[in-house]
């Protein structure tokens, strides 16, 4: 592609919000600011150890997990970033307990911002590939005339209005959706712009792969068990084909290689921790990637309905995941079916 015929994110936007309102002013503002946060945190992944950003903080976040210096510089990204611009009535992330006002002194916008600032912070230290995600809900009516509250954000997924999430690998890659497909843009670092990509994407279909952290099989409900097992018996086994396996401890990796590759990808519940439905957060990790799979043609589960319908009760809430190419998600949930009320507990 040369570069005159370069469709930069900020045009691509622009002509979206022209193409019979397709796209809100302040929520294509929104995402711009978003997207210069993603191209400072990529600038700063990759000073690596040069910039002081590896290791760890020897503090825990509200999910009592061990913070990584990124984990903290990135969310304060995108504080800084966001706070001002008059598109948002406040923030919600990963890294804080509780939700984030937008100061008195700045203006209040129409939408709501919840993100996960570095997604498999567990890789930054070896080097491996780590991401942003986030989505974006319409803030309710009347908060402008009040201070916004936990309870704005408790929506389904399926009322997000925008999602996204950028990956910081051997290139940085930046995927979007507003409702109405998936779009795909790089970061050219030779001008500092997001370049369009991919258009429409989708996942291929027929794809014999899967990813999920074999070391936890021994804790999973039977109706994972069964599943993986049949798949690993290859095409000598009752699915009648060979299966590779793929984990890299980054959700936006392997959600990035269902997008291009096809496949599912599995995060389930397991006995470890039998009272939580899951590991991984409803609204700032699985409702955004299960609207962008979505959007991408494909399936997003917790083993027993569609993520996207889920009634978030807390900023904080985990879930099972099962997503990725619609008809390798329908197999899975076939298993669950046929295992209904075996090992993993009724949801709360």
């Amino acid at each position: 592609m040369s570069s005159t015929t370069r469709i930069t994110l900020s045009r691509f936007l622009i002509e979206q919000q022209r193409e019979g309102g397709n796209l809100p002013p302040q929520l294509r503002l929104l995402i711009e600011v978003v997207a210069r946060a993603c191209k400072a945190i990529s600038h700063t992944v990759n000073k690596g150890e040069l910039g002081g950003v590896l290791g760890s903080l020897g503090s825990e976040n509200v999910q009592g997990e061990v913070q990584k210096k990124l984990d903290v510089i990135s969310n304060d990204i995108l504080l800084d970033a966001n706070e001002w611009g008059g598109n948002l009535a406040a923030l919600a992330s990963e890294e804080m307990e509780a939700i984030h006002l937008i100061p008195h002194r700045y203006p209040k916008g129409e939408y709501l911002l919840v993100y996960d600032p570095i997604d498999g912070s567990s890789n930054i230290d070896v080097n491996l590939s780590v991401g942003t995600i986030f989505s974006v809900l319409a803030a309710p009516e009347d908060c402008s005339q009040r201070v916004v509250t936990e309870q704005d954000f408790l929506q389904p997924g399926h009322r997000q209005v925008a999602a996204g999430y950028a990956i910081y690998g051997p290139q940085t890659s930046l995927v979007l959706t507003f409702g109405r497909g998936v779009f795909g843009f790089t970061l050219d670092r030779e001008v500092g712009s997001w370049v369009l990509t991919r258009r429409n994407i989708m996942i291929p279909p027929g794809n014999r792969e899967f990813a999920v952290n074999m070391s936890n099989q021994r804790h999973w409900a039977p109706a994972v068990q069964h599943y993986i097992d049949d798949c690993m018996q290859g095409r000598d086994g009752p699915r009648g084909a060979d299966f590779n396996m793929r984990w890299t401890g980054s959700m936006v990796a392997d959600i990035e290689r269902v997008l291009t590759r096809g496949g599912i990808f599995l995060y389930p519940w397991d006995a470890r921790e039998p009272e939580r439905p899951g590991k991984l957060r409803l609204m700032y990790e699985a409702n955004p990637i299960g609207m962008i799979i979505e959007q991408a043609g494909g399936a997003a589960s917790d083993g027993r309905g569609r993520i996207l319908d889920i009634v978030p009760t807390g900023l904080h809430q985990r879930v099972s995941v099962v997503l990725g190419s619609a008809d390798e998600v329908e197999t899975a949930l076939a298993y669950f079916a046929d295992h209904a009320g075996s090992g993993e507990p009724a949801a709360p």
